[in-house]
């Protein structure tokens, strides 16, 4: 299992990369693989406002369908419009063109709580 180190991670198993107050969102190579094949991704709106914990949008798979969690409180500043055209990307690229969206936070604070690879790499091992 892929678990980039310069990514931050929720239990939820979300993964964020820092870039300033800018925080680009997706699903972890765990979660895809769990989900198995991504036939459709529910994105959250641009402009809309997200809490940490609360729902994001939906991933639906040839398995189930998974509610996407906030890993950060902010506001949705862009989506991946790609995957409503090729959701497998989620599968095929989890940590770069399967990317959810882009989340916009106050201050760095908005990362407090979330795992670091090393964490994430024990909680889905355990």
């Amino acid at each position: 299992m892929d678990v980039p180190a310069e990514l931050r991670y929720s239990s939820d198993h979300e993964w964020v990369r820092v870039d300033g107050n800018r925080l680009t969102v997706g699903i972890t190579d765990y979660a895809q693989d769990a989900l198995g094949d991504v036939v459709f991704v529910e994105l959250p709106d641009v402009g809309s406002t997200v809490t940490a914990g609360d729902g994001l949008g939906e991933v639906e798979s040839t398995k189930s369908v998974s509610d996407l969690y906030a890993p950060v409180t902010g506001t949705v500043v862009e989506v991946n419009g790609e995957l409503a055209d090729a959701p497998e990307k989620l599968n095929s690229d989890p940590y770069g063109d399967g990317w959810i969206c882009v989340v916009e936070v106050a201050d760095a604070a908005a990362l407090e709580g979330l795992l670091d690879a090393a964490a994430y790499s024990a909680l889905t091992e355990g």
